[in-house]
């Protein structure tokens, strides 16, 4: 699969001119996202991520429109998991809700920049020693594994070490200063609560594309095919946090269904030399493992967000197991 460069100009100055528009447009002012505003904007973001599938089907073939819809499915459904952790960290930190946009949006663009490196990073590994495929499949067989039997608490996020060595490197003011990250006093540089919020987002991310990475590298090899379908699918993670964010406990058992798909992708890698499983039977698999895991999830649930009918308060937060969180 040969991407020409103007393709990936397109592509990233899409990205840039959307994020531009959504934080000095559409956002321009520090307010609270409506559940109205959350639906419509979550609704073109996934508009955009599905238009984009059709265009790589007339550029590529159906095959790669496959690869391109499953790995977007993927790391659509593990985002939708993030939340469970981005709504411990605002909890943590007392972020007034009219800031938390402008956070998400910093947080999904250095999640955008992190993903590139990891994805060179990944391409280049699988290109010139093969042997890693079995170990990115070994890894995704037991983070499955892990996330699935994982009965923990809620990491806090007050022990993530980047945050103390923030502390320790540059002073913080005890209260929030508006929207912005820094301030002055008495000439001296001091960093504000929102710092430290963003750094939290950030690490967090981090480990989140441990997992995401390599399982969309299940999917498919091409980087251009990896890229979108993780960069389409995390633009409209900010806007599905504000719509999804106060019944996160009805998704009382999409971990354990993200744990299966993590399995049987890893199991798919595992097993590429020996039978390379068709790109649509993998995307009708994990759709009908995602779709089981949010409907019995909804027919458990009592209707009341704020008493779940599970523990799956620990959220993929698995958090991260163990993460230095």
């Amino acid at each position: 699969m040969e991407v020409s460069l103007w393709l990936w100009l397109a592509v990233i100055g899409f990205i840039v001119v959307a994020l531009l528009f959504d934080l000095f447009v559409l956002h321009r002012d520090a307010h609270e996202v409506t559940m109205r505003e959350a639906g419509w904007t979550s609704a073109v973001w996934i508009a955009f991520g599905l238009c984009f599938g059709v265009i790589v089907w007339v550029l590529f073939g159906a095959d790669r429109a496959g690869e391109y819809f499953a790995g977007y499915l993927i790391e659509k459904s593990l985002s939708v998991d993030n939340i469970f952790v981005f709504a411990l960290i605002f909890s943590y930190f007392a972020v007034p809700s009219i800031y938390q946009h402008r956070l998400l949006f910093w947080g999904v663009l250095g999640a955008l920049v992190f993903r590139a490196i990891f994805i060179a990073a990944g391409a280049a590994l699988l290109e010139n020693f093969h042997w890693m495929i079995y170990v990115f499949g070994a890894f995704l067989v037991l983070t499955g594994i892990k996330m699935g039997v994982y009965r923990g608490h809620a990491a806090d996020p007050g022990k993530n070490p980047v945050l103390r060595l923030l502390r320790r490197l540059m002073p913080m003011t005890d209260t929030y200063e508006g929207q912005r990250f820094f301030i002055r006093r008495a000439g001296r540089l001091v960093a504000t609560p929102l710092l430290a919020v963003l750094v939290a987002i950030e690490t967090t991310d981090i480990i989140f594309a441990v997992d995401s990475i390599p399982a969309i590298f299940a999917i498919t090899s091409e980087p251009f095919l990896v890229f979108t379908s993780n960069a389409f699918a995390i633009l409209g993670l900010r806007a599905l946090y504000f719509l999804l964010a106060g019944m996160i406990r009805r998704f009382a058992y999409l971990k354990l269904g993200l744990a299966v798909v993590l399995v049987f992708v890893g199991v798919k890698m595992l097993l590429t030399d020996v039978y390379k499983v068709p790109v649509w039977t993998s995307l009708g698999i994990i759709a009908a493992i995602l779709g089981l895991a949010v409907g019995v999830s909804w027919r458990n649930s009592d209707g009341d967000d704020n008493e779940p009918r599970s523990d799956h308060a620990d959220d993929r937060s698995r958090a991260e197991v163990e993460s230095p969180m």
